[in-house]
């Protein structure tokens, strides 16, 4: 395909090419791309031996060299982690047998599908259920939030997700990414839900929205989420609940009578 479209009367039709927005390498060999701009995909060239694993249901498209297999990865306890986290109780893994093999991941809403290289030993912290798939080299585990108040009140539930490294991982993010870097001490108050990733280093906690006329009428709700450096932070413009929120106002309602 190339980037315009010819579509003659009897001849083959060739559709544009997508637009790449990024390619690159992972640390066990696998090429990758994430193609579009608004809602991307992501594909992924294993090499033979190689493995790479996902939440049930995450595959949108496969080649037939590739081997899947579902099981349920750590036994009862760590399927009862990923179900706190919001991921599926099984996990599926796309090994390569034969040559070069090819997986697919489509993402679920609008938004942006972000690499990590993470080295050894290396975490980050994101929304739960934004795990999209990684090298079988890395680790998926929970976060616990420390204090009750975050857990309750903070949004996105008790428990976030955790990856490590070694390996290349791959997350789903609602909207455009922003990033911040926060100094030693230094404080960014986030309307909840907006919190995509942070590091490991940051201090999250939830305060209550301070003044009677704020709560009120200010339309943000009774706590804001605090992010206290030293760190990196990550935020994204589109929340799915808030997106969620948004197109109920235009679905019909049922009518009294029905």
């Amino acid at each position: 395909m190339s980037g315009t479209m010819s579509n003659e009367p009897g001849t083959r039709i060739d559709l544009p090419d997508p637009t790449i927005s990024l390619m690159g390498t992972g640390m066990s060999g696998i090429q990758y791309k994430i193609i579009g701009t608004t809602l991307q995909a992501l594909v992924v060239e294993i090499p033979q031996g190689q493995t790479l694993f996902s939440e049930r249901g995450g595959m949108s498209w496969m080649s037939a060299n590739i081997k899947m297999e579902t099981n349920m990865e750590g036994g009862f306890g760590g399927a009862f982690k990923r179900m706190l986290g919001g991921e599926s109780i099984f996990m599926v893994t796309f090994e390569s047998m034969q040559g070069t093999g090819l997986v697919g991941f489509a993402a679920e809403l609008p938004g942006k599908i972000v690499p990590l290289n993470l080295g050894a030993g290396q975490s980050i912290i994101c929304q739960k259920d934004s795990f999209m798939c990684a090298e079988r080299s890395v680790q998926l585990d929970i976060q616990f939030r420390r204090k009750l108040g975050a857990g309750f009140f903070g949004g996105e539930g008790f428990i976030m997700q955790k990856l490590t490294g070694p390996g290349t991982a791959f997350v789903e993010l609602d909207g455009e990414v922003v990033e911040y870097t926060l100094g030693e001490g230094q404080m960014l108050k986030v309307d909840t839900g907006h919190i995509a990733m942070y590091e490991p280093t940051v201090q999250f906690d939830v305060e209550m929205v301070r003044g009677f006329k704020n709560i009120l009428f200010g339309g943000e709700g009774l706590f804001l989420a605090t992010l206290r450096g030293p760190g990196r932070v990550w935020l994204q413009t589109m929340p799915a609940m808030s997106l969620a929120n948004k197109l109920a106002q235009y679905m019909p309602m049922p009518s009294s009578g029905s």
